[in-house]
């Protein structure tokens, strides 16, 4: 099973507001995958040598674990 489909399945199970699409999850997901291939210890508990980067992201997602902003498009700040 790919990244896109396993999001695809946790985010219709999820209920977190914030994550609003599967498209938004996947690139959360990418983003912290990058952090942990460059060396940030993961944020949940889990084998990180029996599993690789994609899923502890995307399960470090699916449980909170990853913090984000969303810009809206003419914001300042």
């Amino acid at each position: 099973m790919s990244l896109i489909e396993e999001s695809a399945e946790l985010t219709e199970e999820t209920s977190a507001p914030e994550i609003d699409s599967k498209y938004r999850l996947i690139i959360l997901a990418a983003k912290r995958s990058k952090q942990l291939q460059r060396g940030a210890r993961p944020r949940i508990d889990i084998d990180a040598v029996k599993h690789k980067n994609t899923r502890i992201a995307l399960e470090e997602v699916m449980q909170g674990r990853v913090n984000f902003s969303v810009n809206v498009d003419g914001d300042d700040e």
